[in-house]
């Protein structure tokens, strides 16, 4: 377990850790609260948490899951970390607490080859663009943008394009 964090004094202490597949259900349920996310199946979030756990994270707050990141190593590119998923427990918005869940995740790959951050957003997320905008400044690093998967690629007509930011070459 990485060392706590606490912002303010009314909150708990916050510990970032990898998630098991005893995780799977938790995480679930946080995706499907947040009503932002598309929710994948509960068999995928075990499946996270079994084995893709090294290139994921969990933020823990009085023993109740408090923010997610899914994300694995691209196999065609894998000096980049692709981040498929970010949410936060209502809670804990605002605060900071994804920016600070990426950075553990960073942090914790540091020894590998990885390089570089993608992450996809759809255009009307103002608050997944601005962290992963907020993120490539913080890490003193550029991104770029580029058009992932179009509205036509999709078969639900309301889905926006998916736009991927790019970020690095991380430190």
């Amino acid at each position: 377990m990485e060392k706590p964090s606490a912002k303010g004094r009314k909150s708990a202490a916050i510990y970032f850790r990898e998630p098991t597949a005893d995780d799977g259900g938790e995480i679930f349920e946080l995706v499907k609260k947040s009503k932002v996310l598309d929710v994948n199946s509960s068999y995928s979030y075990l499946m996270w948490g079994k084995y893709f756990n090294k290139t994921s994270i969990v933020a823990v707050a009085d023993r109740k899951i408090v923010g997610f990141i899914s994300g694995f190593l691209q196999p065609t590119a894998p000096d980049t970390l692709f981040v498929w998923q970010v949410v936060v427990d209502r809670s804990q918005r605002g605060k900071g607490l994804a920016t600070t869940l990426l950075l553990k995740l960073i942090k914790r790959l540091e020894h590998t080859n990885i390089r570089f951050l993608e992450a996809t957003v759809t255009p009307s997320n103002a608050p997944s663009n601005n962290l992963f905008k907020g993120l490539a400044k913080k890490l003193e690093t550029r991104y770029t943008k580029y058009e992932c998967f179009s509205e036509e690629q999709f078969p639900d007509p309301s889905h926006e394009a998916e736009i991927a930011y790019r970020i690095g070459p991380l430190k």
